[in-house]
């Protein structure tokens, strides 16, 4: 700990990117976070309503969890704010736990994001393998497509239960109240979102030419469909109220794999949005200080009733493509719409929800790589199993369970490839000539660890007559762990005993450490240790001689 914290530094990307501040850039940034905050708003709204809360909960985040990321964080250009990752995982805790213990969770997953920038665990985030974040991430894909069919089709059903097989059941019991008005809104708003020419969306993004044209035909034919004034009541003309969520002690010990799942999918698609958005502006990003602002900014929206937060690679790519540079575009974004909000909230109360969910479906769409399930064919079946049952375990079950065996699964099949590459056998690449008499040489190759430690028993094995020395070379072993050690010192005793010198030479800086700390070196004598093959030969040599 005490580590870590000295080599803490604070340093958000905004503080290096004022130092060569000038007119031009400001321009830039400002016309960015103009465009940005105007696709922001109904993506926004979608997602809190998806996410089983109302839709000035998603805008009040991304005001201020997108001006919090920006200020702090350790990207440029990264745009926070709700995204479509957090739905079902938010559903999921509103239905269970209720909208009070939702906030709690946010602030304790911003807590955790905190700690893990202040330790300087960004790094691990890269530990988690590419199968296990497709397959949750396409998982994450149909939830919100499936999450979205009520409103598309404009079914009465009240609020849909948070686990899949129940949703399925409650969207096929009540496919009997299908709303036609609500059906032709969606699908027509469906269609101009995949249709919308890429050329117009830096004029006009197609979400917002949805929901403008979505509000305007709702009262001028009076269509009877469901709207965010009939659900909701409409979106507040007001800055967000700070009030302190209602904690209770009792329900802490059922929210902490809730919390510890906001906070890791939040860091997985932070993290990911950076390296995104630095490969698009040629920069690096600071994934620590990322997180830093992260934490901060889900410490925070729970006060002002918000939802989890993370960077949103969507609104980060506009704000690249419309030419955001710096933080300031993205806290312009926040400001963008805050404005929207004090002058244009109550015209929101046309907007129909079916609207709101072709662009949610559309969401769903583009956010699953679906190209990966057509070229799994090409990859081992060991990716393939991976990659399937965390999307599997994602719709049908929870993202923390899929993502748990999905670790799982990704590390038995590491420690099953690793075995396969490590081998211990007979050289003979010291001829006859330049081996000592009643020596056998043998070779180590691959990491010496628990999943491959037995092969080391081959050495106890070997019965040659008149053996005097085991020479066992380490050089081209890339780790060690104390199981090798131990199996080691069982294949040194037992050599010993039918008058066996074994000698260990080769051993780089790790398995060297690993050997001096474990007291193998003081078991078998710093005599039978040494540092190269030539060094062992000579030392099996002098065995021989003294027998």
């Amino acid at each position: 700990m005490t580590f870590f914290l000295r080599h803490f530094a604070f340093r958000p990307k905004l503080i290096e990117c004022l130092k060569t501040y000038n007119r031009q850039t400001f321009v830039a940034d400002v016309l960015a976070g103009l465009t940005v905050g105007i696709v922001a708003l109904p993506l926004a709204m979608a997602f809190a309503i998806a996410s089983g809360v109302k839709p000035e909960a998603g805008i009040f985040t991304a005001i201020i969890a997108g001006f919090i990321i920006s200020a702090l964080g350790g990207s440029r250009v990264q745009i926070g704010g709700p995204t479509g990752a957090f739905i079902v995982i938010v559903y999921g805790i509103v239905a269970q736990h209720g909208l009070a213990n939702l906030l709690i969770c946010t602030f304790m997953a911003g807590c955790i994001l905190l700690a893990m920038g202040v330790l300087r665990l960004g790094v691990l985030i890269k530990f988690i393998p590419m199968p296990v974040i497709i397959g949750f991430t396409n998982g994450i894909a149909v939830l919100i497509f499936l999450s979205q069919i009520r409103d598309f089709l404009g079914l009465q059903t009240g609020p849909l239960p948070a686990e899949f097989f129940a949703q399925i059941r409650t969207l096929g019991a009540a496919l009997y109240t299908v709303n036609w008005a609500a059906v032709a809104v969606a699908s027509i708003s469906l269609l101009l979102l995949l249709a919308w020419p890429k050329s117009w969306g830096r004029r006009v993004p197609g979400p917002v030419a949805v929901l403008l044209l979505g509000g305007i035909a709702s009262p001028l034919f009076n269509l009877p469909i469901e709207t965010i004034g009939s659900r909701f009541g409409g979106i507040p003309q007001t800055l967000p109220a700070f009030s302190a969520p209602d904690l209770s002690i009792e329900h802490l010990r059922d929210l902490i794999v809730p919390a510890i799942t906001i906070a890791l999918l939040g860091a997985i698609e932070s993290l990911l949005c950076a390296v995104v958005a630095d490969g698009m502006i040629k920069d690096k990003h600071d994934a620590n200080q990322e997180l830093i602002a992260q934490g901060v900014a889900n410490m925070v929206v729970p006060f002002f009733g918000g939802v989890p937060a993370t960077g949103a690679i969507a609104r980060t790519s506009v704000n690249i493509r419309n030419g955001g540079r710096t933080p300031i575009a993205g806290i312009t974004h926040a400001l963008t719409l805050l404005a929207i909000v004090l002058v244009a909230a109550p015209l929101a109360k046309h907007i129909p929800l079916a609207s709101l969910s072709a662009i949610l479906m559309t969401v769903a769409l583009h956010m699953g790589a679906w190209r990966e399930f057509r070229s799994m064919p090409r990859y081992s079946q060991g990716r393939t199993g991976t990659l399937l049952s965390t999307f599997i375990l994602t719709v049908v079950f929870d993202l923390t369970i899929a993502v748990e065996v999905g670790m799982l699964w990704a590390s038995l099949l590491l420690i099953r490839r690793l075995t396969q590459v490590t081998v211990v056998a007979r050289t003979r690449k010291i001829d006859n000539a330049g081996l000592p008499a009643s020596t056998v040489l043998y070779e180590a190759h691959g990491a010496l660890f628990f999943g491959a430690a037995d092969t080391l028993e081959i050495l106890a094995r070997t019965k040659e007559p008149a053996m005097r020395t085991l020479i066992l070379d380490l050089d081209h072993v890339i780790y060690m762990d104390s199981t090798a050690t131990n199996t080691l010192e069982a294949a040194h005793h037992d050599l010993y005993a039918r008058g066996v010198i074994l000698i260990i030479c080769g051993a780089h800086e790790q398995p060297a450490s690993l050997i001096r700390q474990s007291g193998l070196l003081k078991i078998m004598g710093v005599e039978q240790i040494v540092s190269d093959l030539p060094a062992a030969l000579v030392r099996a040599r002098h065995v021989t001689q003294n027998a």
